[in-house]
């Protein structure tokens, strides 16, 4: 199968109801699918498991389907197939990438890993298969803190890529740690100002920040939080207004969750739309999934050896998180 676009470039049968096809298909498959909270609507609606990447992480790493879909961006299926070695793994849009993977090249990093080689490297789960196979542990939003708290206090550590959450991390837990100057394209378009104004609107709503943020935009945050932190504080709190200053596709299932409440998408910097978005994480579109589950492609393939030092890491921050009752 031709998928030198990154995806199968072949029309849909014109008339066929795509989801109903979709659920025929994943059946037949013996498929199952995984979407970011960052996914379309659409896709988040006909997913059998939702989650952010520590939960996609865990939900692989258990499923029995003999197909993994994942409707994410290409790290996240590569991470599913280091932990899922003899399964089909699929992304319908290879071209779903990551800026902020992207920021940190594997070459590059290795030679900052080779200038520190006394320091324990903890990477966010939003690198490369390349990039992990340079760790000692792997960590997520949700789970970053607790597993720096759990090293030795005098560790010294590299923390990659990226330099807000790193920041965070930092600052919460007292560790002086050296920082990858990485970035997610998303996050860093958030802005104080711009948060401000729309506080001036809504003045009773809390402010729902991820750590990816820059630092100005934290400080008036009232949770700070994984994208699944921001979800469960949103259910779970009084308030009943909230802005939020993540990607705008966790809004689908805040109000899913929570129909009374009112969520309000923080706008990027530039002004130009209400909500900011994760152009990679969009490119997923329901014709791609169809497709992806009729041709069995484009799949996920990560070398041998790569997957073999890449999955260590991954399998700590699970062990860890385990222990520290996070999972």
């Amino acid at each position: 199968m031709n998928v030198d676009k990154g995806y199968v470039d072949i029309p849909v049968p014109e008339g066929i109801d795509l989801r109903a096809e979709i659920i025929r298909l994943k059946r037949e498959r013996d498929a199952v699918i995984m979407a970011h909270y960052y996914q379309r609507q659409e896709i988040q609606e006909l997913a059998d498991h939702i989650g952010d990447s520590l939960a996609l992480a865990q939900l692989a790493a258990k499923t029995t389907a003999s197909v993994i879909v994942l409707c994410g961006v290409h790290f996240m299926g590569e991470t599913a197939k280091i932990l899922c070695p003899d399964k089909t793994v699929i992304v319908p849009d290879i071209n779903a990438g990551c800026s902020l993977a992207d920021s940190c090249p594997a070459d590059e990093f290795a030679r900052f890993v080779a200038d520190h080689p006394d320091h324990t490297v903890v990477s966010y789960v939003n690198t490369s298969a390349a990039v992990k196979a340079l760790t000692d542990v792997v960590v997520t939003s949700g789970n970053a803190r607790q597993i720096v708290e759990s090293l030795p206090e005098d560790a010294k550590i590299i923390f990659g890529p990226d330099r807000n959450l790193g920041n965070y991390i930092s600052a919460t837990t007292g560790r002086d740690m050296l920082l990858w100057d990485g970035a997610c394209h998303v996050h860093e378009q958030f802005s104080l100002s711009r948060l401000l104004e729309l506080k001036r609107q809504y003045p009773d709503a809390k402010v729902l920040v991820h750590p990816e943020c820059p630092k100005p935009v934290r400080m008036i945050a009232d949770k700070i939080g994984s994208t699944q932190a921001l979800l469960n504080y949103a259910v779970s709190d009084d308030a009943n207004e909230f802005i939020v200053a993540t990607e705008s596709g966790i809004l689908f299932e805040m109000q899913r969750r929570c129909p009374e409440k009112t969520f309000i998408p923080a706008p990027p910097e530039d002004g130009t739309c209400a909500c900011n978005e994760c152009n990679f994480m969009k490119l997923i579109t329901l014709e791609k999934l169809y497709n992806s589950l009729v041709y069995m492609a484009p799949e996920i393939e990560v070398d041998s050896e790569t997957a073999r030092l890449a999955v260590r890491p991954i399998n700590r921050m699970l062990e860890i998180s385990h222990n520290l009752g996070l999972i």
